[in-house]
């Protein structure tokens, strides 16, 4: 085969157990494939495994352990087909490992050197390196690759997490030159930040008892602008052109016209109707603009900033109208019959832009870039 001549020893296998799994006549082709393919991958495996383990680094323990399971696993693929005869009655010949001892000692020394690795990361993490913390949760968790329980695995992942957990606060500030309205503050710190959490990352809005934030992220409001009401008035016509009844065609005599059944013959009469439109347009707009500030805490300093923009507009149409109702557009109808409303308090357009800023923030946070 192929496969086997370039050094595909897996794949090889694979095709040649399907080929050869519940045949009756077995093919001579992908018997000595399978033979030889399996010879010189199981040599080559144990080779590299040898080597692994002469080189005397714990850290290769994982390697051989893996080595040594796939080593099983094709084994276990070829026993079914044994005893393997090919339709020349040739017998074919596997000289099997006894991997399962040898699979035991990497599996136990692969756990011992990832324990013994995480205690020593864990050593950095209780002086303040959350990333050793995070390394020691990692090395821990691949002890469960090789053993369900083991020793105090699930206390130290325990620590590791809380050790390598960020803590984030979110607060707001205003340093616009304008006094927000009472309760502004608390609207913008009512939004939910539960889904920003991630396996190292934890958001609060509210300071919460014993708890040592590493960092926090501040909504700094730098200026508002509120608009007056503003009320514009258009006058304008809608005009469409439509059918109304029908005028007879005359011959050059003034007659009136037959069709070729004796039917006077008629044409649509087409007029122009209007409307004209008188329309009230109000507007009012509140723009909030600040940034947020990412500070570290651990050392006091402001380590990214974001811009952040809303507006918060108030907008009515109202409209009458004169003349043929059936000449207005699809938008003056919209329009005909609205009223004029009182404009909205400017505290009331600063909640809606509160409203808004929420998940401009919450869209900012998640996308940072900055390390947390």
């Amino acid at each position: 085969m192929k496969m086997v001549e370039t050094g595909n020893y897996d794949e090889a296998i694979e095709v040649a157990v399907k080929r050869l799994a519940g045949k009756k006549n077995k093919k001579v082709k992908y018997v000595q494939a399978l033979e030889e393919a399996f010879a010189k991958i199981t040599t080559r495996d144990m080779n590299m495994a040898d080597n692994l383990k002469r080189e005397g680094q714990p850290e290769n323990w994982e390697k051989v352990n893996s080595i040594y399971k796939r080593i099983k696993n094709r084994q276990d693929k070829i026993m079914p087909l044994l005893p393997l005869i090919d339709k020349d009655g040739i017998k074919a010949n596997f000289r099997f490992v006894k991997v399962e001892g040898l699979e035991r000692e990497s599996r136990e020394n692969a756990a011992k050197f990832l324990y013994a690795d995480a205690r020593k990361h864990l050593t950095q993490a209780q002086e303040g390196d959350k990333l050793a913390a995070r390394r020691a949760y990692g090395q821990l968790e691949k002890i469960g690759r090789y053993y369900r329980t083991y020793k105090d695995k699930g206390q130290l992942m325990n620590l590791a997490h809380e050790l390598g957990t960020s803590y984030v606060l979110f607060e707001m500030t205003n340093n616009a030159p304008v006094v927000l309205p009472i309760g502004f503050e608390r609207e913008i710190t009512r939004m939910q930040v539960n889904d920003l959490n991630s396996q190292w990352k934890e958001y609060h809005v509210r300071q919460q008892s014993g708890v040592e934030y590493d960092y926090k992220v501040v909504m700094n409001i730098t200026n508002i602008n509120i608009s007056p009401g503003v009320v514009q008035e258009r006058q304008y016509v809608d005009d469409r052109e439509i059918e109304d009844g029908f005028d007879y065609v005359l011959d050059e005599n003034g007659n009136v016209m037959k069709d070729t059944s004796g039917n006077d013959i008629k044409v649509p009469r087409r007029v122009i109707i209007k409307a004209e439109v008188l329309e009230t347009y109000q507007n009012k707009a509140a723009n909030v603009i600040g940034r947020l500030e990412y500070i570290d805490l651990q050392r006091n300093q402001i380590i990214d900033t974001d811009q952040v923009a809303v507006e918060a507009i108030f907008e009515n149409y109202a409209a009458t109208f004169r003349g043929d109702e059936r000449a207005l557009s699809d938008e003056s109808r919209q329009r005909i019959g609205n009223r004029p409303l009182p404009f909205p308090e400017n505290a009331d357009l600063l909640f809606t832009a509160a409203e808004q800023m929420k998940p401009v923030i919450k869209r900012k946070i998640s996308r940072t870039r900055i390390i947390i």
